[in-house]
């Protein structure tokens, strides 16, 4: 059973949940979304998964438990979430912004707005998806800081951020993290089917490079059929990630 690109993306999108125990999962969009019911139904079992509203819910989006506000905020701000954004852009240190492009007082274009990004970013942990990676995205410097990169607040994090953390960020074409002694983007691993050099040339700045970068793990048989047949027989997928 030959993976496609997009259900790499799905896998290592997975991965972000891997032995997390009972925190609240909180994905923005498809992939993210597939990914973190994937890993409900395989390596963890524990994880809650959210309607976005006020229910707790099963990967097949049956409700399974009240999340009043009250109760999603102490999670928030307790560390207890790990949330997989989007990014318009993101820097080395993982800065990312949704609200601009250009001179913040007389933007190019107006995007999303700031909204619960320095919340997300400061309280729990934040990893990001990107459909795809090119240089309008990976910049040099981010033209506003919506979510917070490590250059930020230090690297001791401190009392006001300390359950700040940046697992991953994941592309469709592999997987970056930040574990380098000064906290700078790292390529993780490849996608199968796309080089180190396509990563680079696709990246607005230099990215740490392991002298082995490996591949991003294989789907097993039930994570592809679970893919394909329960969580989205429909290949919505492809449309996100068509390679």
């Amino acid at each position: 059973m030959t993976a496609t690109r997009a259900e790499y993306c799905v896998i290592a999108c997975a991965e972000a949940w891997r032995d997390a125990g009972e925190i609240l999962a909180s994905p923005m969009g498809l992939i993210p979304s597939l990914g973190a019911r994937l890993a409900r139904l395989t390596f963890a079992p524990d994880l809650l998964l959210t309607d976005g509203e006020a229910m707790l819910v099963r990967p097949d989006g049956t409700v399974e438990g009240w999340l009043p506000y009250r109760q999603h905020l102490a999670l928030v701000t307790g560390g207890r979430r790990h949330v997989m954004m989007g990014a318009s852009q993101i820097d080395r240190y993982g800065n990312q912004n949704i609200s601009c492009i250009g001179d913040w007082e007389q933007p190019r274009r107006q995007l999303l707005g700031v909204r619960g990004a320095p919340v997300n970013t400061l309280n729990n942990p934040t990893s990001y998806w990107v459909p795809r990676h090119s240089r309008r995205v990976f910049v040099e410097k981010v033209d506003m800081v919506c979510g917070v990169g490590y250059d930020h607040i230090g690297y001791d994090h401190g009392a006001g951020a300390r359950f700040h953390r940046i697992p991953r960020v994941v592309s469709d074409l592999g997987v970056l993290d930040f574990a380098t002694p000064d906290h700078s983007m790292r390529l993780a691993s490849l996608h199968p089917g796309v080089s180190v050099e396509e990563v680079a040339e696709a990246t607005g700045f230099p990215l740490s490079v392991p002298a082995d970068v490996p591949y991003t793990r294989e789907p097993t048989a039930q994570e592809l059929t679970l893919i394909r047949e329960v969580l989205d027989p429909a290949g919505a997928r492809a449309r996100e990630v068509a390679a």
